[in-house]
């Protein structure tokens, strides 16, 4: 079993108190503690972290700041907390995903995982929006991913994922799985948090038509999203064409 030792400052506050140390509580110390070692891969997803006395003693606070820092975490989706048995790291399960990344929803039926068909993988030089998105300089390459999705019998999604091919070695040697997070998380240790969306009305080029089944012109959702992992590093931008005649956009503002 690995040993960590305490990892907050010297300075800090005595434990059972909230005092604000360097202009942030303890308890967000104390998360910053727990989510870089998320980053670190002390803890892998779908493990089980120490108990929140084990984590208060190690650290060296109470038990009531590690439960605040942790509950924070679980509701930034990083951790879930499951009764009687305890904390755990998580995973990037389809229910997961359905509820916090995939927002496109069926007008008739329930929020259901998207089924997906690559249609080509190349690694290239980053274009200039991919560079801005992902943080790239001129002549860094990154691998780009097309695929059809679709949430029934004909497709509504047509994708395009750039990750950087420094991060993400021999992603394109093997298939691609329709949970490409969970690929992300299980290959590379790279878990994404958070990710930034920006939604334009557009009509499809006659190519995005034809790969779509639809007349060129026909309206569509333009999605682009940039993912970024635990420790705010962008690794992904996903752009995607949504038909929208049978399904809406769905985001639960909390």
């Amino acid at each position: 079993m690995t040993s960590h030792k305490p990892e907050i400052a010297a300075s800090a506050a005595p434990a059972g108190t909230d005092e604000m140390l360097g202009f942030r509580p303890l308890y967000r110390q104390v998360k910053g503690v727990l989510v870089r070692r998320l980053v670190e891969g002390v803890w892998s997803p779908g493990e089980a972290l120490p108990s929140e006395g084990q984590l208060a003693a190690e650290i060296g606070v109470s038990q009531g700041t590690v439960r605040k820092a942790l509950d924070e975490m679980a509701a930034e989706h990083l951790v879930v907390r499951r009764q009687g048995r305890g904390t755990f790291v998580a995973e990037h399960d389809e229910p997961r995903i359905l509820f916090q990344f995939f927002k496109l929803v069926p007008d008739a039926g329930e929020r259901r995982f998207p089924d997906s068909r690559v249609l080509d993988i190349t690694e290239t030089a980053a274009d200039a929006d991919e560079q801005a998105a992902l943080g790239l300089s001129p002549g860094d390459t990154v691998l780009r991913i097309r695929r059809i999705r679709a949430l029934g019998p004909a497709p509504v999604i047509l994708e395009t994922l750039s990750v950087p091919a420094a991060l993400f070695p021999g992603l394109s040697d093997g298939p691609v799985p329709n949970n490409l997070y969970a690929l992300y998380a299980g290959r590379y240790g790279i878990t994404v948090a958070n990710a930034r969306e920006r939604l334009k009305a557009v009509a499809l080029a006659a190519a995005e038509a034809r790969l779509l089944g639809v007349a060129p012109g026909t309206p569509a959702l333009r999605i682009d999203r940039t993912a970024t992992s635990l420790d705010g590093t962008a690794v992904e931008r996903r752009l995607s064409l949504c038909l929208t005649e049978e399904a809406h956009y769905l985001s639960d503002l909390r």
